[in-house]
């Protein structure tokens, strides 16, 4: 078991530098470096007092398996939805993109398709055009962008995307926060 690299993971997940969980844990920034690179081991107390301050209990650290992590999605990890009023179609690529930070889609409209309109959020947008030509309303402007041009976004005003091409359009759209 890497110790070490279980505390590195759980201390950048909690976005705490080394210094901080030093500061934290009476702990030296160096101590923290060389726990973290599995050149030194805690005690047990040290140990339980690292876990509390990075939010873990022993049992859910000595019980999550690193290599766990899943990497690789295949298409039967994906969740389509349709919406034939609107004619486009949706695919979330990773089944738990909703618990992520960024949730990156496919979608895919027929002609004349419309994605839904969002309110102001905090979210940033990109997107990557696959094929065809949509439209991005934003506030009160107008984007237009077609098959291998990218679009980036601060969602700070209303939006929405339009299929403009006379076919299908498709696009790789990645947002942050809960857009989608």
């Amino acid at each position: 078991m890497q110790i070490g690299k279980k505390i590195k993971r759980l201390r950048l997940r909690k976005e705490l530098t080394q210094e901080e969980l030093g500061e934290r844990t009476d702990l030296t920034k160096g101590y923290i470096s060389q726990l973290e690179r599995d050149l030194n081991s805690p005690s047990i107390e040290t140990l339980f007092n690292l876990l509390e301050v990075l939010g873990s209990t022993p049992k859910e650290f000595f019980d999550d398996d690193i290599d766990d992590q899943k990497v690789v999605y295949t298409p039967e990890d994906q969740t389509i939805y349709t919406d034939e009023e609107k004619r486009y179609k949706i695919q979330w690529l990773i089944p738990t993109s909703n618990e992520k930070e960024i949730e990156p889609v496919v979608l895919t409209f027929e002609e004349h398709g419309e994605f839904k309109q969002f309110e102001p959020s905090p979210s940033e947008t990109f997107i990557y055009v696959l094929e065809g030509c949509i439209r991005i309303q934003l506030g009160k402007d107008e984007f237009t962008a077609t098959a291998g041009n990218a679009a980036y976004f601060e969602a700070t005003d209303s939006h929405q995307i339009f299929n403009t091409f006379a076919g299908r359009t498709q696009l790789l759209l990645v947002a942050t926060e809960s857009y989608l």
